[in-house]
């Protein structure tokens, strides 16, 4: 049976400068640009260094270093970058480092609507959403505006070299979640679909060849573009029970974000798979198997990754607490959301047994 094509689809303003060394070489550039005189670089600790050399590239562009950055951004870590940005007299935020970083320039683009310009150096893909969190007394807030959305990219590959290989496989991970929801989105698009899958297959072959060749720039860049396709996805679509999942996992157990949606997404989308084959198919032809969820697993475990939520810390008590919390939130996803269905995936991904004999 054929269907007539019938979607909608909406892409925002954003510049992308992908090269190698182009966090020094065009950061101020694109600064300019944009017209800022006075910037804040934002980051954390664990990437104060690259942030440095980005704001000594800006000079006298560069108002002042805020490195202060944490996961899930805590909503008191926002409000103190917030006042670093007004006392520096800033009209604009750079933001360097990973999820984490972004999500603080995020969080200050939107109290203040100062222009963002974002530097990534991990895959999560976030630079490339109007999507924002803010984490408060234990739950994670999402919610979309193009505020949030950065002006500006700079992809630059060697900054993703000193990336710890466990760290780069579980960034790739979380990039290739973005990819998988949006292809059962309820607004996706065939430009989007293509996207999708792309960035599947991109990052699929580039992280065995990151964690064989760790100093790789050809594999790091083919990583690099997988993520920037993956983030493409994430901020044009709508996401859908894994997404909620990890945000849940993280915001009130607390556990690390790139990890859980490493050990989730194998088991979500065996989860969703008989109520969307179309997007089953599409992963599974990018990453050249039969059985999707089981690559995504193998793929995992091979590259030496966490596969279930217990290696993680979750408590098995906490399993049904975060199942009833899952199923009380009403959001979009192809098959229905129930206590009862997300308890059985949650338990599965606790264990870390295969996903195909857990969800089928």
């Amino acid at each position: 049976m054929t269907h007539a094509l019938d979607f909608s689809y909406e892409t925002r303003p954003a510049r992308v400068v992908f090269r190698a060394g182009a966090a020094v070489s065009a950061t101020p550039d694109e600064v300019e640009r944009l017209g800022l005189r006075r910037v804040l670089v934002v980051c954390g600790e664990r990437g104060g260094d690259t942030a440095r050399a980005v704001a000594d590239a800006l000079g006298p562009a560069c108002a002042d270093v805020h490195d202060r950055a944490r996961m899930h951004v805590p909503v008191e870590v926002a409000d103190a970058a917030v006042r670093a940005a007004r006392a520096a007299g800033a009209d604009g935020c750079v933001a360097v480092g990973g999820g984490s970083s972004i999500g603080l320039g995020k969080a200050v683009a939107l109290r203040t609507g100062l222009p963002l310009v974002a530097v990534p150096s991990t895959y999560s893909g976030s630079e490339m959403t109007p999507v924002w969190g803010l984490t408060e007394h234990g739950a994670k807030r999402t919610g979309r505006d193009p505020k949030v959305l950065p002006r500006s990219v700079v992809y630059d590959p060697d900054l993703t070299l000193s990336l710890p290989v466990a760290l780069s496989v579980t960034s790739g991970v979380n990039a290739l979640a973005h990819a998988v929801e949006a292809l059962y989105a309820p607004d996706t698009s065939p430009l989007v679909a293509l996207m999708a899958e792309e960035g599947v297959r991109a990052m699929a072959r580039a992280l065995p060849a990151v964690a064989e060749e760790p100093a790789s720039l050809d594999a790091r860049g083919r990583a690099l573009y997988g993520a920037w396709l993956c983030g493409s996805c994430l901020g044009a679509t709508t996401m859908g029970l894994h997404h909620k999942l990890c945000h849940v996992l993280g915001g009130t157990f607390g556990l690390p974000h790139a990890e859980t949606h490493t050990v989730v997404l194998p088991y979500a989308l065996a989860h969703n798979a008989p109520a969307a084959p179309d997007a089953v198919s599409a992963v599974a032809r990018a990453l050249d198997t039969g059985d999707a969820p089981t690559a995504l697993w193998d793929l995992a475990g091979r590259l030496g990754a966490p596969r279930s939520l217990a290696e993680l810390g979750l408590a098995e008590a906490d399993l049904a607490l975060a199942a009833a919390q899952v199923a009380n939130q009403a959001y979009a996803n192809p098959r229905p959301v129930t206590a009862d269905g997300v308890l059985a995936l949650l338990r599965a991904a606790y264990e870390g047994v295969p996903p195909t004999s857990a969800e089928r």
